[in-house]
């Protein structure tokens, strides 16, 4: 009798293995296709987050530049040389402590003027950078890390001006940094329209979007490339 039993209960688990089977793998077929549903809605949600953030940062940016007050229009009589007294960095003589020369801008146009092949008075003095216009390139985060002094004693590799009050960093460092800032922007635009021009001073190459260094607080060659790609009408390409 046992004997007998074992072969029907193969055959009906022979005959009940492949429904089951076929259950088993339809389950499975249905998960594996919402997880690949919910993994493509997902991504594709992401992926249009990040272009409508990406969008609304250039657009950001875009307005920034066309709001800057940094062009503005220069007499005929004036030659496309940028640069202003403000430039010279003269700080209690901490600025001694570096090998860079930071008065080597106005020593520049001193010895120009001396040699008779510059007129200081046809010079063209620029503005100064805003915050606006700096955040054209640099982050709000690094532009406010500028308020420790410490960490412009690290950009300028003077260690002293981190014991120095920040005001008096921002009035006797920074400014004239942002003025350069100011005379590189506004010397592309010269460069435009009259075939050449000069700014005295800038070309902080050492400077990132949230980094400076190398006696670099802001990247004016960077600011100057994203004003002439707006302003200026200069491809990309």
């Amino acid at each position: 009798m046992k004997n007998q039993f074992i072969p029907i209960v193969v055959e009906s688990t022979r005959k009940l293995g492949k429904p089951i089977l076929y259950v088993i793998l339809t389950f499975a077929t249905i998960k594996v296709s919402h997880s690949l549903y919910c993994y493509m809605r997902n991504h594709t949600m992401s992926s249009s987050s990040s272009t409508s953030t990406a969008t609304d940062a250039e657009t950001l940016r875009r307005d920034r530049i066309l709001s800057s007050k940094l062009y503005f229009d220069v007499l005929p009589s004036k030659v496309p040389m940028v640069y202003s007294p403000a430039y010279d960095i003269s700080f209690l003589g901490l600025e001694k402590l570096h090998p860079f020369d930071s008065s080597k801008w106005g020593r520049i146009c001193q010895f120009l003027n001396l040699d008779g092949a510059l007129d200081k008075n046809r010079i063209v003095e620029p503005m100064e950078a805003s915050k606006e216009d700096l955040l054209v390139v640099h982050t709000e985060s690094y532009l406010d890390s500028l308020k420790n002094s410490a960490n412009v004693a690290a950009i300028m590799e003077v260690p002293p001006v981190a014991v120095v009050p920040n005001c008096l960093v921002q009035k006797n460092v920074l400014y004239r940094f942002r003025k350069q800032v100011g005379g590189t922007i506004l010397a592309g635009k010269l460069a435009r329209e009259r075939g050449w021009a000069i700014n005295i001073g800038g070309g902080f190459h050492h400077c990132s979007a949230n980094k400076g260094g190398g006696f670099c607080a802001y990247a004016d060659i960077s600011l100057c490339i994203h004003y002439a790609f707006v302003k200026l009408n200069i491809s990309r390409y």
